[in-house]
This record gives structure tokens, sequence and C-alpha cells, in this order.
């Protein structure tokens, strides 16, 4: 059936005239909209990773942090956006930085709840490294609580996943919680 008829059905529930001139592409441009924010059920996590896995003795903490994220929610399908910010301990390898920024955004791109997607990150991470410990903290603000329900513009949701030395090692755990609390630039 395709979205754009689903599209103008709705605008018809809702009163609307979905051939007026203010409407009538609309459903092309929600289709188009809804293809780019679903567009993470599309990839391929051994594409996005490209082979950029490289043996590396580092042994010392790799974070990533205030990286954009924009998602949908999956109960309300209203956005929800903020920064992850995401750590792990390599113990034989690493993965280009960029990679891990394009797995938040894999992941990102689905309907979702900001506890399921932080903890993705924070799997993915495991299976594909398998460090010594990964960690990832979420903050985002959620429309459904901003501009409905509630209504608590200034609400910011923190999502936490502590696995391996980040878990079982405060002195790891507190040292990321450290450096994530740094200023941004």
């Amino acid at each position: 059936m395709g979205i754009q008829p689903l599209i103008r059905d709705l605008l018809k529930e809702l009163g609307e005239d979905p051939y007026r001139e203010g409407l009538v592409k609309t459903p092309e441009r929600v289709e188009k909209t809804w293809e780019y924010l679903t567009s993470g059920y599309r990839k391929d996590l051994s594409e996005i990773l490209n082979g950029a896995v490289f043996a590396e003795q580092y042994d010392e903490m790799v974070l990533v942090k205030d990286i954009d994220i924009y998602s949908v929610c999956e109960h309300h399908l209203l956005p929800f956006y903020g920064k992850a910010h995401v750590a792990y301990l390599p113990k034989n390898t690493i993965l280009g930085l960029s990679k891990v920024v394009r797995l938040v955004e894999m992941f990102s791109r689905r309907l979702q709840v900001q506890e399921r997607l932080t903890c993705q990150i924070a799997d993915t991470l495991m299976e594909v490294l398998e460090p010594r410990g990964v960690a990832v903290v979420i903050e985002a603000y959620h429309f459904c609580m901003i501009m409905r329900g509630v209504e608590k513009q200034n609400s910011r949701a923190v999502t936490s996943s502590m696995l391996g030395l980040f878990r079982d090692c405060p002195m790891t755990r507190n040292e990321f919680l450290q450096l994530i609390a740094g200023p941004a630039r």
C-alpha cells in the first residue's frame, strides 16, 4: 500500500483536505522523512564497521563523547534527541572513532526507547571488540514529555549501560563519569 495513502487518510481523519495546496505534497514528504528517520533498519553492521577494527596494544579508555543523537520514540512516534557518550577499554583491538559515531547513528535511526538504544550500542561494542569493558550514557529530551503529557520542557532522561570493568571497577566507572561531566567543546 505504501506510506503516502496512509498519510492522506490520516490527514482526512484529522479533518484536513489532503488535496489542498499546502498539503498536496505532504504525503510524499512524510514518506521521505520516515525513510530517513528509520534508515537504521536498512544498515548492515559489517558495512558500517567496514574493516575499521584494528589490532592495537592500547589499553587505556577510548571515549567519544557528546555524539548528537536523534531518534523516534516507538510509543508516540515523536522525536527524542540528545547526546551519547560511548567508551571502551580495549583488550587487543580498537575501532575507528568515526565508526563509534556510525554505530550510534545506526541504532538511533530506528523506532526506539532510550533504554534499548543505550544497551544496543554497548552490547554491540562488547561483541565486536571483546574489550575489557564498555560504557554508554545517553542524555535525551523526549517530545512525548515536552509537547504532550506532562509537558516538562527541561526534563532530560539519562540512561546508562556499564559492562565489564565499567560495571565491576568503581575507579574505572568514576573516571568515565568524570570525563563525560567535563566541559563540552
